[in-house]
């Protein structure tokens, strides 16, 4: 099993010069294949854009063209090589509907200022250092101190790839390890649990409890926005717009890792808490498109919770029941099974005409999809999604359940 392990780095003023060089390197020969292949197309010649095409005509002509290469690691070259061949290869693809998801179009160039510097080590010796639990090896960089034990968090496994980029100032390691199948310490305590996401509450579990929004966005907007003006003030390329645009990508990354943080706890305590956790399949691009919607929705990270699940329960062996996005979980009443006809935004309490009963909408939606999780039909998340006929009413057992009055969040926060 593949796992990726990130962790900030700590350079010195030399070598953060080496990293920047590193990565211009890189973004240098990414741009120069791109224009190559580029001239070949418009010659009508054959272009061969293969990760190992590019490496033979860059050997052949790196002399000439970039007599400074020795300067840095040959991994920069082979990274934006590897990274070019795979953007062909995706738009090709695409192109033919050979590729599923959004088209992706023809690759651009990339900037100096607006790309963010990365580039890779695939080959050589490079990674741990030993005897050094807080550093990591990087090829013509030297030894660079880490913020963190690096050592314990990768442990025994064996490291196959190690990226580095910049993101608002800081430069980031993230290691590919390959793990072994080893004994699980930590597996969940058991039961089954629905979990209804929605903006008002970020997370309703079946049992009556929830995760309140903690609304990251819309708590750093004031910072982020103050930010964002002065950088419009500035000239653009200018000393003070370079560190205008710094303190934006600043603000930004505060929200951001606000976010992953609050995400990463709630995911964890679910799969080390529950044996079987249902979701549904949101159409998060869908509610993105929505104006009103969008910056709500966007600010949830909907599709990031899905996907740390998904990775987790492998950890831990839980089971992940994914949910049809037209399985009618919030129309549908959780003590008789009658399904509303319609039900808007704005009808936070879910009243059924059929048997009278009154219950809190999420936490209503959160228990028909635990009842459509528990279905025989319903597959694993990593075996595949559970496929409901959007035309066919609820298949349910109507059950006597009085509504929950437990309002309490698992860390003390108000189920809204």
């Amino acid at each position: 099993m593949y796992e990726a392990v990130k962790v900030a780095l700590d350079p010195t003023p030399r070598q953060e010069r080496l990293l920047e060089g590193h990565a211009g390197a890189a973004r240098f020969a990414y741009n120069l294949m791109l224009a190559h292949i580029q001239s070949q197309l418009a010659r009508n010649e054959k272009a061969d854009w293969s990760m190992y095409a590019q490496r033979r005509w860059w050997n052949e002509w790196k002399n000439e063209i970039a007599p400074w290469w020795a300067e840095y690691s040959k991994e920069a070259y082979n990274s934006a090589f590897e990274s070019l061949a795979a953007a062909l290869k995706n738009h090709f693809a695409s192109k033919t509907g050979r590729r599923k998801g959004k088209r992706m179009g023809w690759p651009r160039f990339k900037s100096k200022r607006r790309t963010t510097p990365r580039f890779a080590y695939t080959t050589g010796s490079f990674g741990l250092v030993e005897g050094d639990p807080k550093a990591l090896k990087l090829p013509r960089i030297g030894r660079v101190h880490c913020m963190e034990n690096i050592a314990r968090r990768v442990g025994d496994a064996k490291v196959v790839r190690m990226s580095v980029s910049r993101r608002a100032g800081r430069w980031y390691a993230s290691l590919t390890v390959e793990r072994g199948d080893q004994p699980n310490p930590c597996a969940p305590k058991g039961g089954a649990v629905g979990v209804d996401l929605g903006v008002k509450t970020l997370a309703a579990f079946s049992d009556g409890t929830g995760i309140a929004n903690p609304r990251h966005l819309k708590r750093g907007l004031r910072a982020l926005g103050h930010a964002q003006r002065a950088l419009g003030r500035r000239q653009e390329g200018s000393r003070r717009w370079s560190k205008a645009k710094a303190r934006v990508q600043r603000a930004q990354a505060r929200i951001a890792a606000q976010r992953h943080d609050g995400l990463h706890k709630l995911t964890d305590w679910l799969t080390r808490t529950y044996a079987d956790i249902s979701i549904e399949d949101l159409n998060v691009a869908g509610m993105v498109s929505n104006h009103r919607l969008a910056q709500a929705v966007s600010d949830c990270g909907f599709a990031e919770l899905r996907r740390q699940l998904v990775y987790k329960s492998a950890r831990t062996g839980a089971a992940i029941h994914i949910i049809d996005r037209w399985y009618p979980s919030s129309k549908t009443c959780s003590n008789c099974g009658t399904v509303k006809a319609k039900l808007s935004l704005n009808e936070r309490t879910y009243h059924c005409d059929a048997c009278g009963l009154r219950i809190d909408r999420d936490l209503n939606a959160a228990i028909n999809i635990n009842v459509a999780g528990s279905a025989p039909e319903t597959l694993n998340a990593r075996g595949g999604d559970a496929r409901h006929d959007r035309h066919a009413p609820a298949a349910q057992t109507p059950v006597k359940r009085e509504p929950s009055n437990a309002r309490q969040g698992v860390w003390g926060l108000e189920l809204h």
